[in-house]
């Protein structure tokens, strides 16, 4: 995700005040955020769910509409998303 510079400490703040709301929700195993090295106005979020189906509750839930709804007005441009599939995890 990529955000307004002078944006990005509401950003910051609307993932501090979600995150343990996003976390509690079932199935999600753990919830990370990650900021560019170089460009500081980039973002990544990175969770794990149990189940796409418990992902695709999330989604549709009104926490994910809430969260979502604040986050899209900071972009400056269209963010992109992935699911993926663990082939392989290292201890």
């Amino acid at each position: 995700m990529q955000f307004q510079a002078d944006r990005i400490s509401d950003f910051l703040a609307n993932f501090s005040e979600n995150k343990y709301k996003i976390r509690s929700v079932q199935g999600c195993l753990f919830l990370d955020l990650y900021q560019d090295k170089k460009e500081k106005n980039i973002f990544f979020t990175y969770s794990g769910w149990e189940s796409e189906k418990d992902l695709d509750h999330y989604r549709n839930s009104e926490l994910f509409d809430k969260v979502w709804s604040e986050t899209k007005t900071m972009f400056t441009e269209k963010p992109q998303a992935w699911s993926l599939d663990r082939i392989e995890s290292l201890p």
